[in-house]
């Protein structure tokens, strides 16, 4: 007759528990406007969950969520590596409200890259809302989204506010974000000898309140750089600045802006660059903006001097000249 002893049942039961706890989980998970939470741990294809932050807590770290139909998914909070993809099945995301955030971004700085596409973020008013707040993670890539409509007074009704207290990167492209009260895109890193880069490509940033498109180097220490590079963008009609960046006169972080082959145009102003921050724009038009840039202190707005400038009501010299190389 076998015998077992109690320590092996107690093993084999913590075994068994660990090996169901792993396949609760999957690389891959389905969301649908028809689905049911209820379906979990196993959002599957033919069972798929209903809410982005069900599926996300029971898709494993460096998985994926696919969204199947159109619908609306719910807030979520990130907290791992994951992506989470729409790839043309109709408009799917989140609608915004209450003073919430869309998507709100808590991962790890050191490993989790966070990959979102095809997504609409809807502000609908009633108290107001951000898009997404990215504290922490590795970098942020957005592909073919929507954010649009936030409201409310800043820090509320802004599309995307990025505000890593460590090293990370922010990837943008053929995204627009339209109709935020308080503004499109704004960088504000925090932190000691950090790195950010921002890269926008084919972004349009239209009828947003105080800015387009704005990097804030006020919270990062001297030896923090900070840079944004944007191409093949537009910024159109925003209340205030389209592209602007700003760094304190003293014990500030770098911050650049580099803009090429884009356009701003019917804004209060075209660029700007306050403190020592530097802004400088190559192969570009700034067209029919209230100024076409303004610099306080001794910050800089620069020409790669191949730029197009048209029927601004005023129009500033450029502080300075590079030439193309």
């Amino acid at each position: 007759m076998t015998m077992i002893t109690p320590g092996l049942t107690i093993l084999a039961t913590l075994l068994t528990a660990a090996l169901s706890a792993a396949d609760a989980q999957q690389a891959r998970s389905f969301v649908s406007g028809l689905g049911n939470d209820g379906n979990a741990p196993n959002c599957t294809r033919t069972a798929p969950c209903r809410t982005f932050q069900v599926a996300h807590d029971n898709t494993l770290t460096n998985g994926e969520i696919t969204v199947l139909d159109a619908g609306s998914y719910g807030g979520l909070t990130i907290t791992k590596n994951i992506s989470i993809v729409n790839d043309g099945v109709g408009e799917a995301g989140a609608l915004v409200s209450g003073g919430a955030t869309g998507i709100t971004i808590n991962a790890n700085a050191a490993t989790d890259a966070v990959t979102l596409r095809g997504l609409t973020i809807k502000g609908i008013g009633f108290g107001g809302g951000t898009g997404i707040i990215f504290n922490s993670g590795l970098s942020l890539t957005l592909e073919n989204c929507v954010i649009r409509n936030m409201t409310g007074a800043a820090p509320l009704g802004e599309g995307l506010r990025f505000i890593p207290n460590a090293s990370s990167a922010l990837a943008v492209s053929n995204t627009a974000v339209t109709d935020n009260v308080s503004g499109g895109i704004v960088l504000i890193p925090s932190g000691t000898g950090i790195v950010v880069n921002a890269v926008l490509e084919r972004v349009g940033l239209y009828n947003n309140g105080f800015f387009g498109f704005a990097l804030n180097a006020g919270h990062a220490d001297p030896a923090s750089r900070l840079n944004a590079g944007i191409t093949n963008s537009v910024a159109g009609n925003n209340d205030g600045n389209a592209y602007q960046a700003f760094a304190p006169i003293s014990g500030s972080a770098i911050a650049n802006v580099y803009v090429t082959n884009s356009m701003a145009a019917g804004n209060l102003v075209g660029l700007a660059a306050n403190g020592v921050a530097l802004v400088i724009v190559g192969g570009s038009t700034i067209i029919a903006n209230g100024t076409n840039l303004v610099t306080t202190g001794p910050g800089t707005v620069a020409t790669w001097s191949n730029n197009y400038e048209f029927n601004n009501v005023v129009t500033n010299p450029f502080t300075a000249a590079i030439a193309p190389h």
